[in-house]
């Protein structure tokens, strides 16, 4: 003879019905909160102390466990250690002082600033350039945000914030020579990660009903 579940002492009947974690395993649950609490956290609101070399091997292994069509791996990324800080910090004011000649010694100064804020910097790259098998360049750039996204939930699940950064400076020739970007290849974002010394209010986010329809 079957048994049937028996609701939880306190708890009501249809209040276990309104629960949405009934029914689900603990993995489940747990990918759920991580889902839906990870915050974009801004660079200068990030700082010491960041990732051991460990987590930082584990964060690449999240992004290796991106979805991979054809198994092309459409993706690289590149460490800027604190010692090439001050290389970068150099595109970013050479790619301003390139699009706006009249940049002020202040705002070039800001551009540079920019380098030096998360303790953990690392470029993502996109490799885009011709490929066997033929995979459509929207597939791979697919397979990219999931890399980056399972970066962000893994410093995520670590207790420490990250953030998304990019801007006019990703296109710029400098940063190409300073990552030797190779034909075919986008820089496409910073991950910056650390300690966030302040975190926002969880944002609204969109209902499944605003961006979900049937054929």
């Amino acid at each position: 003879m079957s048994h049937l579940p028996q609701c939880p002492a306190g708890i009501s009947a249809d209040e276990l019905a309104d629960d949405p974690t009934v029914g689900l395993t603990q993995e489940a649950i747990f990918a759920e909160a991580l889902i839906s609490s990870r915050q974009n956290i801004l660079p200068r609101r990030l700082s010491e102390p960041g990732p051991s070399a460990a987590q930082v091997e584990q964060l690449f292994r999240a992004a290796a466990a991106a979805p991979d069509h054809g198994q092309l791996r459409p993706w690289r990324f590149v460490l800027v250690p604190a010692h090439k800080r001050a290389d970068l910090a150099e595109v970013f004011a050479r790619a301003l002082m390139d699009r706006d000649a009249g940049a002020t010694p202040e705002q070039i100064e800001s551009a540079r600033e920019k380098a030096h804020r998360a303790p953990l910097l690392i470029l993502a790259v996109a490799c885009l350039g011709p490929r066997e098998p033929d995979v459509p360049m929207l597939e791979r750039m697919v397979s990219v945000g999931c890399a980056v996204q399972n970066m962000l939930l893994s410093a995520h699940s670590m207790a420490f914030g990250a953030g998304l950064t990019s801007g006019q400076a990703m296109s710029s020739p400098h940063m190409r020579t300073l990552f030797q970007l190779q034909a075919g290849e986008e820089a496409v974002c910073f991950i910056n990660v650390g300690t966030a010394s302040r975190r926002k209010a969880p944002r609204l986010r969109p209902e499944p009903t605003d961006f979900v329809t049937s054929l």
